[in-house]
């Protein structure tokens, strides 16, 4: 069993800042990959970013690159989410997942393929 927290979220305004961080505990978090997803109102959850185990590779969706980061402390069992020049299409609940397979470099962007999630967080982005 892995329990996941979410938290950073809140209300911005457009062309603001945010920094999510997913706590995670009860497994060895260090071995998987971890990603965050986002699901709007009335649309299907997608992928946002993800960070391999070893922290030595990330992934982006399109939507976000060159304005969120993430990154992993393993000695923290944390992963975060910084998030830039935030845009109202941005406005999500953000959450964070484990990848079902261990030690992989592989990087998922379905989210069916993560097996462990956690409650997620809101983020609002006023225009």
């Amino acid at each position: 069993q892995v329990q996941l927290v979410e938290s950073g979220g809140g209300l911005v305004q457009a062309g603001g800042s945010l920094r999510l961080s997913c706590a995670a505990s009860g497994r060895t978090f260090s071995r998987y990959n971890i990603g965050w997803f986002r699901q709007a109102p009335g649309k299907e959850r997608e992928f946002v970013a993800a960070v391999i185990w070893s922290g030595l590779n990330t992934v982006y969706s399109d939507s976000v690159k060159g304005r969120f980061t993430i990154s992993r402390d393993n000695a923290k069992n944390t992963v975060d989410l910084q998030m830039n020049s935030l845009k109202s299409e941005d406005t999500a609940v953000y959450y964070c997942a484990v990848y079902a397979r261990m030690y992989t470099d592989f990087v998922s962007g379905d989210p069916l393929t993560y097996d462990y999630w956690g409650q997620g967080t809101q983020v609002t982005v006023s225009s």
